[in-house]
């Protein structure tokens, strides 16, 4: 099985919704109306399904908004500066986050799927 089917599983059992509703464009908060403490029982569930140690700030952004007023503060680039914090994810969805920030949460099932994957190549 593959990381977005295990993922979708995950989501549809936590969430009560449909496998079929959790693309990987989908918001989490936004389009899943995921909460904390879904965004909890997903990190535990990937961490048993693939093995891999969730870091629950880097994998659900949840230090984005400080992470951009901490590049701010230091006069750099935002872009930049998050391209460090989450190594992850690329440059491209860093910039569609930050046009997109005015939306609401930014997190998306893409973004988890590319966290698995990444923390699987470097484990």
């Amino acid at each position: 099985m593959d990381i977005l089917q295990t993922i979708q599983e995950e989501l549809a059992e936590l969430l009560d919704i449909e496998k079929e509703e959790i693309t990987p464009d989908a918001y989490m908060v936004r389009d899943l109306d995921a909460e904390s403490i879904d965004l909890l029982e997903l990190a535990v569930a990937i961490n048993a399904s693939f093995g891999i140690d969730v870091n629950d700030d880097e994998i659900f952004l949840r230090l984005l908004r400080e992470f951009l007023e901490e590049a701010k503060d230091a006069g750099k680039d935002a872009g930049d500066f998050l391209e460090e914090k989450y190594r992850f994810l690329t440059r491209e969805r860093i910039d569609d986050m930050l046009n997109d920030l005015q939306g609401g949460p930014v997190l998306k099932v893409n973004d988890l799927i590319s966290y698995v994957s990444w923390k699987l190549e470097n484990k």
